[in-house]
């Protein structure tokens, strides 16, 4: 459930009040006219009905250079809804404007993302190299690979270029750092890069295909109905940096053939993951307005 605090020209108020009828907004209230004509309306809409809302609101007031529309989530509603109205608001995925506020902070690249991206890597290639289960386990929690990666399901599902430009960006460094750091790693070691669970990041298969696509569900159902972002951060990572760190030691260590294939895992990974998250965005009605 969700409190709409609509502040625009009190000539509107039939309009928003109209609008408050259309979604069936459980309540509707508007304040008294300030000195400046401004009017403030409040409704009260479930999440099940929340994202038609602002779509009409920002219709209808957009082109009133004053107007204001706020989203204010409820923590809690005295009386409890009955059991059928929760579960309508439990499975509701979240307003558009939510979902992209969230995947842009997420998808920035600065300063915290490149040292994350550079420990996860170091982590992962020695625990790689060593059979080091735990140590790979690890880097895939400190991984910030999956900001990046809804931004861009996200964006293709809105059509928005310039988060498509920033997610783009953001998960290219994050793979070009983990690829160098990984090959620098691979110059100066000195044992044979022979470890079992190095060589099962190069050889492509079904299982590596379900995997990523498995990982692009959850990490869109992740964002949008409420999932623990971490462990799905863990599965996006899974299948997008383990691949990389292999690409990168088997370059510097100039073995073009395993490199080639941790390349193609690589890449058949994060074209999995992406075309998994867009097609749940699009499954859950994340489209834009216009």
């Amino acid at each position: 459930m969700k409190v709409i605090e609509v502040v625009t020209e009190a000539l509107s108020l039939d309009t928003v009040s109209a609008i408050a009828d259309t979604v069936e907004a459980d309540d509707f209230h508007s304040t008294a006219v300030d000195k400046d004509g401004q009017q403030l309306m409040r409704l009260l809409v479930t999440d099940d009905k929340l994202q038609r809302a602002p779509d009409l609101l920002q219709g209808v007031l957009g082109a009133q250079p004053q107007a204001h529309i706020l989203v204010l989530a409820v923590e809690t509603a005295l009386p409890r809804p009955p059991d059928t109205e929760s579960q309508k608001e439990d499975s509701a995925t979240s307003a558009r404007e939510s979902l992209y506020a969230s995947v842009e902070k997420n998808a920035r690249l600065g300063s915290n993302y490149v040292v994350l991206v550079m420990l996860s890597t170091l982590v992962a290639a020695i625990g790689m190299i060593e059979n080091n289960l735990s140590a790979v386990i690890g880097a895939m929690v400190i991984a910030p690979l999956l900001g990046p990666n809804l931004a861009f399901g996200l964006s293709t599902a809105l059509g928005d270029l310039a988060l498509m430009r920033k997610a783009v960006t953001s998960l290219v460094a994050g793979i070009v750092l983990a690829i160098g750091l990984s090959a620098l790693i691979g110059v100066f070691w000195p044992y044979a890069l022979d470890s079992q669970d190095l060589l099962s990041r190069t050889v492509p298969g079904f299982d590596t295909v379900a995997l990523a696509l498995a990982s692009g569900v959850a990490a869109a159902l992740s964002l949008t109905t409420g999932l623990p972002s971490v462990l799905v951060g863990v599965m996006v990572s899974v299948a997008l940096l383990p691949p990389a760190a292999a690409l990168g030691l088997f370059l510097g260590a100039q073995d073009i053939a395993l490199a080639g294939g941790a390349g193609l895992l690589l890449a058949v990974n994060i074209v999995c993951v992406n075309l998994a998250s867009k097609i749940v965005f699009l499954f859950k009605g994340a489209r834009p307005r216009s």
